[in-house]
């Protein structure tokens, strides 16, 4: 009697190197780009949004607060533009959560790659949905006469690409710890809401009672619109967009390794 031997699939090296993760991450996040292609209901969240939030809190704010609408757009295109960007970044977790239910993720981490790539290429593939938001808010904002600094633009729209990367490994690890994607979801809208709204992004800081302004002050998100308005509106980078790059590389070193840790432990 022959006996036939099967090779065992080959396990998942103890150690890839930086440039072939790198590698692999955007071979993963190409394939993030197709899922888009095939759905392209996904980014209906980031054309309409900016569109309908830019229009409704400009003409119905902008006369009460700075007078007149195109004296408003200077304040509320940044706003609207983090506020957009950053509660789409929400996407990440409830996909991930939606693509590990499915055992897609399991059928990763069998593979020969290095295992933060699935997570990285997925973040990466949402950064595709970011940019396109932020070209749909300047787009609006410029339709409706707003005049802003074109190397500001540029600058701006780096910044927020690189923020809202950072604020997504927040949402992948939610992702990763939670049980449904409709938890996910729940729980960050609970968290980003308060955090966009409770900012400086659509209201002069000095209207609010004191004990709301030392909030805002503090608020990571206060920080990144200051940042995008004096990229924009002045055309310089002043301490706001500093603090907005040291705390978008402090989110990526503190919960990048937790998202992997976690994936890996619940893919198990």
């Amino acid at each position: 009697m022959t006996t036939t031997l099967t090779a065992a699939p080959a396990a998942p090296p103890d150690h890839v190197g930086l440039t072939e993760t790198v590698r692999q991450s955007f071979t993963m996040g190409w394939r993030g780009l197709l899922k888009l292609r095939h759905n392209p209901e996904q980014l209906f969240d980031v054309i309409l949004q900016p569109v309908v939030f830019t229009l409704m809190f400009a003409y119905i704010f902008g006369g009460a607060i700075s007078g007149d609408v195109h004296s408003y757009l200077p304040v509320i295109i940044p706003g609207i533009l983090v506020q957009t960007v950053i509660v789409a970044s929400i996407v990440t977790g409830t996909q991930l959560r939606e693509d590990m239910d499915k055992g897609v993720f399991d059928r990763f981490r069998s593979l020969p790659i290095a295992r933060i790539s699935p997570l990285a290429g997925a973040l990466l593939a949402d950064v595709v949905r970011y940019l396109i938001a932020t070209a749909i808010t300047f787009v609006v904002g410029i339709a409706m006469g707003w005049r802003p600094d074109p190397v500001g633009v540029i600058a701006s729209t780096a910044l927020i690409l690189f923020c809202s990367f950072a604020v997504s490994w927040i949402f992948a690890l939610m992702g990763c710890l939670m049980r449904k994607a409709t938890s996910v979801q729940g729980v960050s809208m609970m968290i980003m809401f308060p955090l966009t709204f409770l900012s400086n992004a659509f209201v002069p800081v000095d209207t609010m009672p004191g004990w709301l302004q030392a909030f805002v002050d503090v608020n990571p998100v206060s920080h990144l619109v200051s940042a995008v308005r004096e990229l924009c509106n002045a055309g310089h980078a002043g301490m706001h967009v500093v603090w907005s790059l040291v705390g978008a590389v402090a989110l990526i070193a503190v919960f990048a390794p937790l998202a992997v840790r976690a994936y890996i432990r619940n893919a198990r």
